[in-house]
This record gives structure tokens, C-alpha cells and sequence, in this order.
């Protein structure tokens, strides 16, 4: 899949004032830790999210991939919020420490980032987890909004291992060999609004999966538009849409991944 589905879709957010997701506040108490691992050949950074009793037992984890305005606060509180439900959540970060807070730089740093490279990131992600002792390698996904979605889709599509993937309002894959690729089960939450990423193409993904035989749900949101979970989008955010969306996905982490929901 190109990646500029991917960032068309990205441009259609609109930008307001940073604060949280009421169901996330709590869960911004939990300090994350910064975490290095190689990718390629370079030394990339993000943040690692640990549940309570992380030092016990193997724990489920969640690949967290941020909007086009980088590793944010909202960002950061999805994770937290993850970690609040059992997971250990890497929050990557694709832009390098970068952080757009306005529209022009969100374009021109999710346009420079290059698609394999985004991937290569997320399997060096993938990997660190895998590593660490207090995660269970067979039980992890990842999770992503907007562009994020887009690109945790593609990842899918590139990484057999993943056991559960959410794509919120990011652009499906079309390519029938790419669909064939995706082990993942997947759960998709959308706009009937979203001018970018129409009903029509994500009802066509979740049929070509089910003809295909691969697990996914797909809900279309009829009165909502692109990035309706972020309150950050103050024209088009939408708590009701958006608090439904989000316990869809833990509900789904937990069936897939055994966290809590």
C-alpha cells in the first residue's frame, strides 16, 4: 500500500487546543518510561507504557501509532490508557521527537517520512516487545488513528505475528495479495462522514477480508467525519461516537489479547 492514502487522510484533521479523553485522565497518572532500540541502522526512540504488577507474570502489549501531528499528549494518553487496561503500550514515535501544532508542519512531516522506514520502525518496535520478559510474544497488536491507523493496517499487512490490529479511520489496504498477507484479526472504527476514506471502500475492505476468511469488524459512525475521537478536532469530535469506538477496542484487545476491558 502507498502511503499517500495514508497522508491525504491525515490532512483532513483539524487542529484546537490539547487536552485529554475524559476515560483517559486516570489513566494519565502512569509515568511512562523512554525506551531506545535499534532500527536499522539507527537509534529510535519512544515510550513505554507498564501495567500494575508489570514485574509479574507475561503480560499482553499494544504497538501504539500516533496521528500525523506526532507523538502528542493525546497520543500519550491513549497509551496510558491502554496500559490502565493490562497492556504494555510502546507509544512509537515515526517523527523523530518532532511535534506539529499546526496543520502546514503536520503535513510536511508526515509527508517526509518514508513508508518503509515507518514500517521499519514498527517492526523494531515490535521486536523490543518481544524481547522483554514480561511480555507475552504471542499476544501482541497495535493500534493506530488517522494516519497512525493507516500505517498499523500496513503493518499487518508486513508483520504475520500480529495477533490484533485497530485502525481508527486509517485508509483499509485494496491490493488482494495485500489482504491475503494480514493474520491479524482486525477491528476498524470510521466516519460515514470522512471525505477522504468513503463508506463504500471500507464496506469493500471488510468483505474482501470476510470472502478471504479473515477475522475483522468494521463499524461506520453515520454522523461522524474523520478523527471523531480526538477532542482535539473541536468541529467534528464526537463524545458519544467516540467513547463507543474506544470500548469497542478494549473490548476487542481483551478477546483477542486477554487484557481487560
Amino acid at each position: 500500500m502507498s502511503a499517500s492514502p495514508i497522508r491525504a487522510s491525515a490532512m483532513l484533521f483539524t487542529l484546537a487546543a490539547t487536552f485529554l479523553l475524559p476515560a483517559a485522565r486516570a489513566a494519565d497518572a502512569i509515568a511512562p518510561k523512554d525506551v531506545s532500540y535499534p532500527s536499522g541502522g539507527e537509534t529510535v526512540h519512544g515510550l513505554l507504557y507498564a501495567p500494575a504488577g508489570a514485574s509479574t507474570g507475561k503480560h499482553p502489549a499494544i504497538i501504539v501509532i500516533h496521528e500525523w501531528w506526532g507523538l502528542n499528549d493525546w497520543v500519550k494518553a491513549q497509551a496510558a490508557d491502554l496500559a490502565a487496561h493490562g497492556y504494555f503500550a510502546l507509544a512509537v514515535d515515526l517523527y523523530r521527537g518532532q511535534v506539529a501544532n499546526d496543520t502546514d508542519t503536520a503535513h510536511q512531516l508526515s509527508r517526509g517520512v518514508p513508508e518503509d522506514r515507518a514500517i521499519r520502525d514498527m517492526e523494531a518496535a515490535d521486536d523490543f516487545l518481544r524481547l522483554d520478559k514480561r511480555v507475552d510474544p504471542t499476544r501482541v497488536g497495535a493500534i493506530g488513528w488517522c494516519m497512525g491507523g493507516g500505517y498499523a493496517l500496513t503493518f499487518a499487512v508486513e508483520d504475520p505475528n500480529l495477533k490484533a490490529i485497530v485502525a481508527n479511520y486509517g485508509p483499509p489496504p485494496t491490493e488482494p495479495d495485500s489482504l491475503a498477507k494480514i493474520h491479524a484479526a482486525i477491528l476498524g472504527n470510521y466516519g460515514g462522514q470522512d471525505k477522504g476514506i468513503t463508506p463504500a471502500s471500507v464496506e469493500e475492505f471488510a468483505a474482501a477480508m470476510k470472502k478471504l476468511g479473515k477475522p475483522v469488524d468494521v463499524k461506520i459512525y453515520p454522523d461522524a467525519g474523520h478523527a471523531f475521537e480526538n477532542p482535539n478536532n473541536k468541529t467534528g469530535y464526537r463524545a458519544e461516537d467516540a467513547a463507543d469506538a474506544r470500548t469497542r477496542y478494549l473490548h476487542f484487545f481483551a478477546r483477542e489479547l486477554g487484557g481487560r476491558p
